[in-house]
């Protein structure tokens, strides 16, 4: 059986333009956002981007400034040193080591460099030559599943789940930034429906404006492993809409809380009432009252009693049927018909008789 519990409410800060290709900004970052996740109580992952940049782009196009993701990848590149100093910063603080591989070689790094958890991008849930390098790790798999057909997803989950590798299924919206109406938070559901075994996810790319609201749309849906893009604000590079800041992320914290509070406890089985709850659904049941004097050894039909509020401590209520019990007391005009009346399964059954004895005012 796979192991779930490892995405269940793990929090996956992507650092955001490969952190810009500067070191210092990447342990910047991992160290502002691991001291907002420890003061949340979360359990993060810090999520780098990896690319072997020499051979991930053809030679001949590696100095087309006009190609907006060759010039990007180019401009962020780093090296394995880099890489590898984040990747300790990030256990020094106490997060998950994860990372996204671009390539073979990048999927080598995150086995050198003890990357605990692997991400697929989108883009690569049918690069089989790469699926099945990240296959031979046994490494946990986060994927998002972008713009995929139904027939890829299946695939994938397929792959995975025949080598017995635990897979958590992103939700995502391929659009930076998403706006509200773009994200169609449903893909949860449908996600759920049909990989019920697996932990379904969230990956947002919606303005951080929104992110309060859809952590509390996502959780209800039933996501269940949440995905952002982060970075810091500094006066030298502009914070791309898709991305929080550290204050936001406490915000997104927050309302993960308050998602939780307000769904309780699991939806796999009726919730335990509350005592309060009790007591204020039973003020409004109706307890049955004598219509008339009636003497020990009768035997109590539909006529002789009504029902009216409020129900009285060991008074029997309307959800008792007590036609044709004996009476072994007798009981007044308008008095309550208590449980100590009878000799009948109410009174002789000693759960049933504290319950009853217990309710009511």
């Amino acid at each position: 059986m796979i192991d779930r519990n490892i995405f269940d409410e793990l929090f996956v800060l992507e650092i955001a333009n490969n952190h810009w290709g500067s070191l210092e900004r990447g342990l910047r970052i991992i160290r502002e956002f691991a001291t907002i996740a420890r003061y949340h109580n979360m359990r993060c992952a810090m999520k780098l981007q990896f690319r072997d940049v020499d051979h991930f782009i053809h030679k001949d196009f590696r100095d087309r400034q006009d190609i907006r993701y060759v010039k990007k990848t180019v401009d962020t590149k780093m090296s394995d040193e880099d890489y590898g100093a984040l990747v300790e910063e990030t256990r020094r603080n106490n997060c998950i080591r994860m990372a996204t591989p671009f390539d073979e070689r990048s999927v080598d790094l995150c086995v050198e460099l003890g990357i605990e958890i692997i991400k697929i991008a989108s883009s690569d849930i049918t690069d089989w030559t790469l699926l099945e390098k990240i296959a031979k790790t046994r490494k946990p798999v986060i994927a998002s599943t972008g713009g995929a057909s139904v027939r890829d997803m299946d695939a994938m989950v397929t792959f995975f789940g025949n080598r017995s590798i635990p897979i958590a299924i992103n939700h995502c919206v391929s659009l930076y930034p998403s706006d509200g109406e773009e994200l169609e938070l449903n893909q949860i559901d449908f996600l759920k429906r049909r990989y019920p075994t697996h932990t379904i996810g969230w990956s947002g790319h919606e303005r951080s404006a929104d992110i309060h609201d859809t952590m509390l749309a996502a959780y209800a849906k039933g996501a269940r492993t949440f995905e952002r893009h982060i970075d810091i604000v500094t006066p030298d590079k502009t914070l791309s809409p898709y991305c929080s800041t550290p204050e936001e992320v406490s915000d997104w914290f927050s309302a993960f809380n308050r998602a939780k509070a307000l769904c309780g406890g699991s939806g796999d089985a009726r919730r335990t009432l509350p005592r309060k709850e009790i007591e204020y659904l039973d003020a409004l049941v109706r307890g049955a009252y004598a219509k008339r004097d009636i003497p020990a050894g009768a035997r109590m039909t539909r006529d002789d009693y009504y029902l009216a509020v409020p129900l009285q401590k060991g008074q029997l209520s309307s959800r008792e049927l007590i036609d044709g019990d004996l009476l072994v007391n007798p009981v007044a005009k308008d008095a309550p018909i208590r449980i100590e009346l009878f000799d009948n399964p109410y009174s002789r059954t000693p759960e049933l008789r504290k319950l009853i004895e217990g309710r009511g005012l």
